[in-house]
C-alpha cells in the first residue's frame, strides 16, 4: 500500500513538532504529544484546547521538579504537616496562633517565630510543619540544628569560606534552627549564630526552637552581650509560642504501647 503525500507531510510535521518541543526543552510535552493528539482526535478538541492541555502537562511536570528540588534543599527531618499535629493532645499549644502562622503571612513581614518549651512538647514538629507549608507554597526553606549550624560556620571559618557560609544561611526565605540550648555551643558558636540572625534581620524569617527560656539566654550562652543582641533582632518582629504542656512525644509512645497491648490481649483472648 502506498503512502499518500499528505500522510508523509503529516508524519514529517509530527516529527518536526516533537523536535521543536525537545529543542525548547519541553521534554514532558514532547513525550505526551502523541497521547494528546489522540485525545484531541477522540474528543474532538479544538486546536486551542489541545495546545493548552499539552502545555499544562509541561507546566505540571516543571512544578513537580521545582517542588522536589525545594524539598531536597530544605532537609526537613520528617514529612510532618500541620494535619499530623494533635492539638487536643497538647493543650500547651496556642492553636489559634499556629493556624495563623500556617497562613505564612509572617514571611511577608520577615517576622520570626520562637517555640520555647521543654523537650518533647512538639516544638520541632510544629516548626517542620510550617517549613513544609512554606516549601509547598514555593518558598526556599532550610532546616538545621543549632549545633549543626555552629559546626558549619566554624568549619567555614577555618577553611576561609566564612562569607560563602554566611551567604548560604542568608539565602532561604525561611531558616529553621532547631534545638537551641540542647547541646552546648562551641566557643564561637553563639557569635556565629548571632551573625546569621543579624544577616537575616528584617530581610527573611527564622523559626527557632529552644528549651531555654528567654530570660536565661545570657546564662545559657555565656555571653550576655551576644545573647541580648540576638534577642533584640529575633524579637523585634516575632511570634513567641511558649509550650508548657506534657510531653507530646511520650504521649505518642504511650498510645503506641497501649495499642500494641490491646492487640496482644485481643489475640490471647
Amino acid at each position: 500500500m502506498s503512502t499518500s503525500p499528505m500522510q508523509v507531510s503529516e508524519a514529517r510535521r509530527f516529527q518536526q513538532l516533537r523536535g521543536h518541543l525537545s529543542y525548547l526543552k519541553l521534554n514532558d510535552a514532547a513525550e505526551a504529544l502523541n497521547r494528546v493528539l489522540d485525545q484531541a482526535r477522540t474528543e474532538r478538541m479544538s486546536l486551542t484546547a489541545a495546545l493548552e492541555r499539552l502545555l499544562e502537562i509541561e507546566v505540571e511536570a516543571t512544578e513537580a521538579r521545582k517542588l522536589a528540588a525545594r524539598e531536597r534543599f530544605a532537609c526537613l527531618p520528617e514529612p510532618w504537616t500541620l494535619a499530623d499535629f494533635d492539638f487536643a493532645a497538647q493543650p500547651g499549644v496556642d492553636e489559634k496562633l499556629i493556624r495563623d502562622l500556617a497562613t505564612l503571612r509572617f514571611l511577608d513581614d520577615a517576622s520570626n517565630v520562637l517555640f520555647v518549651g521543654p523537650p518533647g512538647v512538639g516544638k520541632t514538629m510544629l516548626s517542620v510543619a510550617l517549613g513544609r507549608a512554606a516549601v509547598d507554597a514555593g518558598h526556599r526553606v532550610y532546616f538545621t540544628t543549632a549545633a549543626e549550624l555552629a559546626a558549619k560556620c566554624h568549619k567555614a571559618a577555618l577553611e576561609g569560606r566564612w562569607k560563602t557560609c554566611m551567604r548560604f544561611f542568608a539565602g532561604p526565605r525561611l531558616l529553621i534552627i532547631d534545638e537551641l540550648g540542647y547541646l552546648p555551643l562551641p566557643e564561637d558558636g553563639a557569635s556565629a549564630l548571632f551573625q546569621v540572625i543579624n544577616q537575616r534581620y528584617l530581610k527573611s524569617s527564622t523559626i527557632l526552637t529552644t528549651n531555654v527560656g528567654i530570660a536565661d539566654w545570657a546564662r545559657a550562652f555565656g555571653d550576655a552581650t551576644v545573647a541580648a543582641a540576638m534577642l533584640d533582632r529575633l524579637l523585634h518582629r516575632a511570634a513567641v509560642a511558649g509550650i508548657d504542656g506534657p510531653s507530646y512525644r511520650l504521649r505518642g509512645h504511650q498510645n503506641q504501647a497501649d495499642a500494641m497491648r490491646k492487640g496482644v490481649n485481643a489475640r490471647v483472648s
